[in-house]
């Protein structure tokens, strides 16, 4: 295969290497530092690139560099911890630095005519540094704090630098990866759109041969691209189910109707359920429980409507890698499980469907370019996210029809508003925005009478890959007319605040 191996000693960019890797239109997978030989060398890699962590490479039992990987003679970047993992690896030192570097740092390149020629600034995150360089490696770079601040054996096409390129904070540093990957390691870059509906049609006719095939889909870009894959690769073989669960976005249910029958031209039947969701979630507040309330009422309805149609083996789902990696998927990764996505870890063990995911190891913004190729709408593709348990993670607290109604009249305001001043769609500087239904209630005044009601929360960001997120600098003025319409229109809402937290630290979804 085309590819490269990225190799995750814990760092809280190791996803966001694969995404810049990704970016260059080159194939990468991410495994934990310790997973098998064989599992790596499954896709063939022609080099590997080793993640940051959070450990000290010469700790007693820290994370290593397998055998087998420095035996392959193939190429390797190493980064911060993989930077120091190699040192120790080859034979170099590894100590604590009096001082440590955590920020925006100047290097200054060593030898002329390398990629570093075009870093000045990096983003720095270590306590340690490389203080004696293996046998037949150079220093490449160096800053304020770190004498080898990258450093390289040409001859075996080992490199490591001690910033971290992966991130926007370190301008260029995407070109440096593309570099060491289709430049050193001799990578083609042919994973495009085109590549990836080619693989996935190809992977799904393998797996559910012939047999009928049901698809969960909410209206959203996942679900949506995920059963236009299929639709692709098997055509009337699938049925596309839509269950209104009574959490939905205001009008949704009649705009992915439409969007489906006419646009995707599959076949699309559309269930009531939202007595049965709301009656489930009754008296619940704990977002963990209600995820998998919501996960395996899905999976019930999907049940009950696959008897109809003659019991499909399979069921597709629009989980990408953002999805697997918060919940903590533990064939793939080691990550600390932040929330459970009712489409990863929150569905029933009893279900009576194998899984069909196409998208899986893809990020958000792949989806959207898949989902372009393969003609779907505009309205589809650029649809405002929106999570698989709907309004349930959004209304904290008790999800009662009241509140649940409440919540959806604001959040329509909300993306009124933002759709009029341009901060929605293709190319808007908002990915995602909505509102959330606080389970406090405030003092306030309207007509000169007391009142004591519910706070919303207007929550927007700006991201390219869901994986980290800024929030949105939306005006102060928008904002005004978002709070105005609201406190006046929707019965129950008396006070709206803006969530100004990134992710991280926060998650973008509140629940």
């Amino acid at each position: 295969m085309n590819s490269i191996a990225i190799l995750d000693f814990g760092s809280q960019y190791a996803q966001v290497i694969a995404r810049r890797v990704r970016e260059a239109q080159v194939y990468c997978e991410l495994f934990p530092w310790d997973a098998p030989q064989e599992k790596i060398l499954s896709i063939h890699p022609k080099g590997f690139i080793l993640s940051g962590g959070p450990r000290s490479a010469y700790e007693e039992n820290a994370p290593y560099i397998q055998k087998f990987i420095l035996e392959s003679g193939l190429p390797i970047l190493g980064i911060c911890y993989g930077m120091q993992a190699l040192t120790v690896a080859l034979g170099g030192k590894v100590d604590p630095s009096p001082q440590r570097e955590y920020g925006h740092a100047e290097i200054q390149p060593l030898i002329p005519g390398t990629m570093l020629d075009a870093l000045s600034k990096v983003w720095m995150s270590h306590g340690d540094k490389v203080t004696q360089l293996p046998e037949g490696f150079m220093a490449l770079a160096r800053s304020g704090n770190s004498p080898y601040a990258a450093m390289g054996n040409m001859q075996r096409k080992y490199f490591g630098v001690q910033f971290h390129p992966e991130v926007h904070h370190t301008p260029n540093g995407s070109e440096l990866l593309k570099h060491f990957a289709i430049d050193i390691c001799g990578v083609k870059a042919d994973w495009t759109p085109a590549s990836i509906i080619d693989d996935s049609v190809k992977r799904i006719r393998e797996q559910v041969g012939d047999a009928r095939v049901l698809a969960a889909v909410s209206g959203g870009v996942d679900s949506s691209v995920a059963a236009a894959l299929v639709h692709k690769a098997i055509g009337d073989q699938l049925v596309c189910v839509f269950v209104d669960t009574g959490l939905l976005r205001a009008d949704e249910g009649a705009q992915v109707a439409s969007a489906f029958r006419g646009g995707l031209g599959a076949e699309l039947i559309t269930v009531d359920a939202a007595d049965e969701f709301l009656g489930a979630l009754k008296g619940v507040t704990d977002p963990e429980q209600k995820r998998k309330i919501v996960g395996e009422k899905f999976i019930r309805v999907f049940e009950r409507e696959a008897k109809q149609i003659g019991q499909p083996k399979f069921l597709v789902q629009g989980t990408i890698y953002p999805d697997v990696v918060e919940s903590s998927a533990p064939d793939r990764n080691k990550a600390e499980k932040i929330k459970t996505h009712h489409n990863v870890g929150g569905l029933p063990e009893d279900m009576e469907f194998e899984l069909v995911e196409p998208l899986r190891y893809l990020f958000k913004d792949e989806v959207r370019l898949v989902g372009e190729a393969l003609g779907l709408s505009e309205m589809l593709v650029w649809r405002q996210p929106f999570p698989g348990p709907g309004l349930t993670v959004r209304c904290l607290g008790e999800c009662t029809p009241e509140r649940v109604s409440r919540l959806r009249a604001a959040d329509k305001i909300l993306l009124e508003e933002l759709s009029k001043a341009g901060f929605l769609g293709k190319g808007a500087k908002t990915s995602q925005a909505f509102m959330v239904l606080l389970p406090v209630r405030s003092v306030g005044v309207m007509g000169d009478m007391r009142t004591y009601q519910e706070a919303a929360a207007i929550r927007a960001v700006s991201t390219d890959d869901f994986m980290t997120a800024d929030w949105a600098r939306l005006p102060f003025d928008l904002l005004a007319k978002i709070s105005s319409r609201v406190v006046n229109e929707v019965e129950g809402i008396n006070r709206v605040v803006y969530d100004i937290t990134s992710k991280p630290p926060a998650t973008i979804e509140w629940e």
